[in-house]
């Protein structure tokens, strides 16, 4: 009985496994804002590369020597 009731208090005292699931909740924090980042980064360079190509092609610029907007020519 004793036996068993030093286990009891070495697994209530034990905090490994509440330490796992706190960082493993955390990994997938800092995972999802880093996908939230490289998402909105893309959106603003898709954005800001198509204000670029209709400026040019508007102006006269580059897309006037046979560019399209792709890079192709």
């Amino acid at each position: 009985m004793n036996k068993l009731m030093t286990m009891a208090r070495q697994f209530r005292d034990d905090e490994n496994g509440a330490a796992m699931v706190e960082y493993s909740i955390l990994i997938g924090i800092i995972t999802a804002a880093v996908i939230a980042f490289i998402i909105a980064v893309g959106v603003y360079v898709t954005n800001s590369w198509s204000t670029l190509c209709t400026n040019l092609s508007t102006n006269g610029g580059a897309l006037a020597t046979g560019m399209n907007c792709a890079g192709a020519a």
